[in-house]
């Protein structure tokens, strides 16, 4: 018993280990930071002032001389919004010299204006303003290039002509925002430049981006370089390094503490200033080697991703320097799909910009679902759609990444573009064989589908109000789907997305470029028409059987009084009756009743007994089978001639196998020892088959009292001759 629950024991603590181990001895640091700063705070007063004092202004050291940020000063906060709202605390106050006593009633003389690229954070702006107590036209966002250079990037001379435009109206230019690296695509805008126009219009120019990491290495391209010439930048080390719930850091450059210190940039709280302990901790346990690894590995594994996809034919990737660029962007393509195929563009279905965004939105939640470790996610762009997007500074230090799993990442794209490029030829043969059945089956435009398609089949619904057709269509496809998922193949069906609009269809998922769209579509068709018919045979058995049994009552009825006028009276009296009876038995007439199911109808039982089979009917067992032969192993909806290698060693085991199967089998109501001649087995084969189909008549028949009481009276036992009456 103890040992059991020992074993329980480290089972439940297994998880737990596990995700410890995920955060690395450099987590662990950070948050035993965090357990210090609460003992540290209620040490007295002086000794806590001369300690925070230290840990503040080392680790300020250690980050400016780490990210080459001369002479600058650092705020450490939580949210990594909130030091760009204290920077602007300390502009306003900078510029407008009477802020400090008469308050927000200064801005209204010269309304100050924020700029930030489109590109940049969305709702930043918005924060800002709020937060501020600003209104929203305080904040101008600038458009990105659309002719020359990224459109990722900040167009430099619109934003010189809006500066000019909100002078002219009184306005006052206070601050730019760019970025080293923007939240979608990871490009970097012109900071040379735009540090230019901040210094010819007195405005403060701050910077923000994942590519500000690249400022610790050796080798730092000109653009990421100018980065350090801004009057302030933010930092987030906690992600770059994987140091669980450490502070963002703001740097900043300005001479007057007074300002610094009104803007909350500053604090006099010791117990405020312990927040830079852990990061202190983390920084001193990694040491400058350390860091510059962890980020020379990120950026290391964004440049063998980007060689990988180089090779591949159906990815078309965007990235701004491919040389030294730590994010990689990369997305199904649907031109060099069809150029690598030979085939065209305009044989693709229409809305094609959101089939391949709904197809790339695939792409990334498969890749993450294959390669978890490989942190790529989905983002969506205003001019490339959707993308699937790998930032290894962002994700690489928390999940781990290695090489390792930048090879399976690239295996597992190789061997999902296939399937996507053969989809979406497919989808328009499937447009075409749904229009072809129509109108049993209907065609669903659902360009959110990232599959061959969505289809709904359309019962016959003439006479019923919308309710009821409403109700009958989804009680098929909800019937429909079940049978399809049913089958042995490798095609997915569902419902769809969990949001969508279309409802009561089968959405048809990826298929392989071996898919015979054809077939798939009939078996569809077929499997509707099964489906209503049967449903409808259904609803018409009550009423068939009432009727029946009606008219079964009312033959029955007739055939005693019949009885009755050819027996006569004297037979029915109790006594003599059996006397007459005896002396002179009676033929009775009166035959059997059987009812068919399949036709509705009453029928004698009267050829029944006497061949003991009906020979003349078919089974209702028999189902129609498919005229086409399937090679064994070989799924549903593939052609023969093609991918027949995936199933060829299947199908040389099956061939394998059949004489043994068949040699060792009995057939069914055989008496016979295996050993029988060839006659003998094909007589007990004749004596089964008979024997079956006695058994499936019988099944169907339904008989009545009168009937048995009849019938027993006819019957002669077994190899006896029956008697003539009267002798």
């Amino acid at each position: 018993m103890r040992e059991e629950e020992e074993r329980r024991k480290k089972k439940k603590k297994q998880p737990s280990q596990h995700r410890m181990q995920n955060v690395g001895e450099q987590g662990h640091m950070a948050l035993l930071g965090h357990s210090l700063a609460a003992y540290i705070s209620v040490l007295d007063r002086e000794r806590l002032r001369k300690l925070t004092t230290r840990i503040l202004s080392d680790t300020t050291l250690w980050l400016c001389r780490l990210f080459r940020y001369e002479n600058g000063s650092a705020y450490f906060h939580e949210d990594d919004r909130d030091g760009l709202v204290k920077v602007c605390r300390l502009v306003i106050n900078a510029r407008y010299e009477e802020y400090a006593s008469e308050g927000y009633a200064v801005l209204s003389s010269k309304q100050p204006v924020i700029y930030q690229s489109a590109s940049g954070r969305p709702g930043l702006g918005q924060h800002l303003c709020s937060q501020l107590g600003l209104p929203l036209s305080s904040l101008c966002t600038v458009p990105c290039n659309t002719i020359f250079g990224s459109q990722h990037q900040m167009d430099v001379a619109l934003l010189d002509t809006l500066i000019k435009e909100d002078i002219e109206a009184g306005k006052l230019p206070l601050l730019l925002i760019v970025n080293a690296g923007t939240p979608g695509a990871g490009h970097t805008d012109k900071l040379a430049r735009l540090k230019d126009v901040c210094d010819q219009y007195n405005m403060w120019l701050h910077v923000e981006g994942v590519n500000l990491a690249t400022l610790a290495l050796a080798q730092v391209t000109s653009a990421i370089m100018a980065a350090t010439r801004s009057d302030s930048m933010t930092l987030t080390p906690g992600q770059w390094l994987g140091l669980p719930a450490v502070t963002a850091v703001t740097l900043y450059r300005h001479e007057d503490p007074a300002l610094s210190l009104a803007a909350g940039l500053t604090c006099s709280q010791p117990v405020a200033r312990l927040r830079a302990l852990p990061l202190w901790l983390s920084l001193q346990y990694l040491g400058h080697n350390g860091i510059v690894q962890k980020i020379r590995h990120a950026t290391a594994l964004s440049q063998q991703l980007l060689q990988k996809l180089k090779a591949m034919t159906s990815i078309k990737t965007s990235v701004e320097d491919e040389l030294s660029s730590p994010v990689v962007l990369f997305k199904f393509s649907q031109e060099t799909s069809a150029a690598s195929s030979g085939g065209s563009v305009e044989g693709y279905c229409a809305g094609d910009k959101e089939v391949l965004d709904a197809f790339n939105r695939w792409l990334g939640e498969q890749l993450l679902q294959l390669v978890p470790s490989s942190g790529v996610d989905v983002v969506e762009l205003e001019d490339e759609g959707t993308c699937v997007r790998f930032s290894p500074l962002l994700t690489a230090a928390v999940l781990g990444t290695q090489q390792e799993n930048i090879e399976e990442l690239a295996e597992k794209l190789a061997q999902l573009l296939p399937v996507m490029c053969s989809t979406m030829c497919l989808r328009q043969d499937f447009r075409e064989e749904t229009h072809r059945h129509s109108p049993s089956l209907t065609y669903i435009q659902d360009l959110s589908w990232p599959g061959l398609g969505a289809v709904r089949y359309e019962p016959q619904t003439e006479g019923m109000d919308e309710s009821r057709r409403k109700q009958e269509l989804e009680k098929i496809n909800t019937e429909l789907l079940k049978k399809l998922q049913d089958l042995d193949t490798d095609i997915v069906f569902s419902t769809g997305p969990e949001f969508g609009t279309e409802e009561h269809c089968v959405f048809v998922g990826m298929v392989t470029e071996d898919v015979d769209v054809s077939e798939l579509v009939d078996t569809v068709a077929a499997l509707g028409r099964d489906i209503e018919e049967s449903g409808r045979l259904l609803e018409n058995m009550t009423e068939v059987v009432r009727k029946g049994i009606l008219e079964a009552e009312q033959q029955l009825q007739l055939a005693n009084e019949e009885k009755l006028m050819e027996e006569g009276m004297l037979r029915q009296l109790p006594l003599v009756g059996s006397v007459l009876n005896w002396f002179s038995p009676f033929q009775s007439s009166i035959k059997g009743r059987t009812f068919n199911l399949a036709a509705g109808s009453l029928d004698s039982t009267e050829v029944t007994y006497s061949t003991k089979a009906q020979t003349g009917r078919p089974s209702l067992q028999e189902t129609p089978t498919s005229s086409s032969k399937k090679l064994p192993g070989q799924r549903l909806f593939r052609r023969s001639g093609a991918g027949s290698e995936s199933f060829s060693e299947t199908s040389s085991i099956g061939q394998a196998e059949e004489p043994t199967a068949g040699g060792g089998s009995t057939p069914s109501g055989s008496v016979h020892p295996p050993a029988c001649p060839p006659a003998a087995e094909e007589d007990a084969h004749t004596t089964g088959d008979v024997a079956a189909e006695e058994s499936q008549e019988s099944s169907l028949q339904v008989h009545t009292p009168v009937e048995e009481e009849v019938t027993s009276g006819e019957r002669q036992p077994e190899g006896q001759e029956a008697e003539p009456s009267g002798t």
